[in-house]
């Protein structure tokens, strides 16, 4: 897509002069349309704002009060949508980071896909540029966003991505106000199946980004809350469902007593009411299990075939723990199987929590991510 087709979003706080000698040069690469939204700045930053705003090709929205970058960003899109009909949309941030250059490529790469292209800076240990705290909090987040939804990517933080006209309404869907919005952004597209792509920009810090907005605690616990908060629901859905299977097996146990005491299976005495009990406690919590992650967690409006496919997943991961736990402890003779069993089920938890938000409760029934 040629820069003329293109609009650059850029939310900005308290800008210094970067901001107006970036918007100068975005001008000068012929882009259609520089957008930017102050987001409650105090007075003494309006006449950087002002001097923008009598620009061609250039539009300051305010907000009266600091709402945050997500809510400056939707603030953009609506404008965008409303009085423009301007077909690629590019955001970035006010403070440097991004070259026209990248900004130019992202907007060359843009095609007939809906798709959410992200500028990504290189965060490897050959990169001088990044301060370290920088570094390892992205290489986290890349790594548990990794496991969670399936997708690397290897800059989740960057201000720097574009998309097509149709899909501003579904950025405008996404919640958050803060740094977390761009987070919520990522995991929305993820679950939606909205492709990500991204491309390499270059990494520009600035005296080790200390001129930026984003407070390393509450933004972060933000942007965690978000990135993690449906699998810690489903943790507490299997927690849940394991004390409903505890008490059940306890209680039946008081109750069932009218079966022979013991009976032989291959070779094995089998106590008969500790079988049952068992089995019941154990249909019983996978119901109720079943219901939390179908209502609680993954909000699944329709349920058409998720119990068989549930019941299936059940099945499969019980096989795989037995039979990996039993090769692991013949590969392995001197680590208790306590251990082994321990750490096969951790990764099997995680692979069946990818596995019922993608196959048994798939995202276009979900009422949201």
């Amino acid at each position: 897509m040629k820069p003329q087709d293109c609009c650059v979003l850029i939310p900005s706080l308290s800008p210094d002069e970067r901001l107006p000698a970036y918007v100068k040069d975005l001008l000068a690469a012929e882009f259609q349309l520089i957008l930017v939204v102050d987001d409650g700045s105090k007075e003494e930053y309006q006449p950087i704002f002002e001097e923008i705003a009598t620009w061609d090709r250039c539009q300051v929205l305010h907000h009266e009060v600091n709402r945050g970058k997500g809510a400056a960003l939707r603030t953009g899109f609506a404008y965008i949508k409303e009085h423009t009909a301007i077909e690629g949309i590019i955001t970035a941030d006010s403070d440097g980071q991004h070259t026209v250059p990248d900004t130019l490529n992202l907007a060359a790469e843009m095609s007939e896909k809906e798709e959410l292209l992200l500028g990504s800076r290189d965060f490897s240990k050959n990169s001088v540029q990044v301060p370290p705290k920088s570094r390892a909090g992205n290489r986290i987040t890349s790594c548990v966003f990794r496991v969670l939804y399936g997708r690397w990517l290897p800059d989740t933080q960057t201000g720097l991505r574009a998309f097509r006209r149709s899909l501003i309404d579904f950025m405008l869907g996404v919640t958050g106000d803060r740094f977390e919005y761009e987070m919520n952004q990522l995991i929305h597209c993820a679950v939606k199946k909205v492709p990500m792509r991204p491309l390499p920009i270059d990494t520009v810090y600035h005296d080790e980004n200390k001129g930026t907005h984003f407070h390393p605690i509450r933004d972060s616990w933000r942007i965690y809350k978000l990135l993690l908060g449906n699998f810690f629901k489903f943790i507490s859905a299997s927690c849940v469902s394991t004390v409903v299977d505890l008490l059940l097996f306890t209680l039946l146990g008081l109750v069932i007593t009218f079966l022979p005491t013991h009976a032989s299976f291959l070779g094995t005495t089998l106590d008969m009411n500790t079988l049952l009990c068992a089995i019941v406690a154990r249909i019983c919590s996978a119901t109720v299990n079943f219901k939390l992650n179908q209502s609680f967690v993954f909000h699944l409006k329709k349920s058409s075939g998720a119990a068989g496919r549930y019941v299936i997943l059940c099945g499969v991961v019980m096989i795989v723990s037995a039979l990996s736990v039993s090769m692991l402890k013949t590969l392995l003779p001197f680590i208790h199987p306590t251990l082994i069993k321990g750490a096969v089920d951790l990764v099997l938890f995680f692979l069946n929590y990818r596995v019922q938000r993608v196959w048994v409760f798939p995202p276009e029934n979900a009422v949201s991510a």
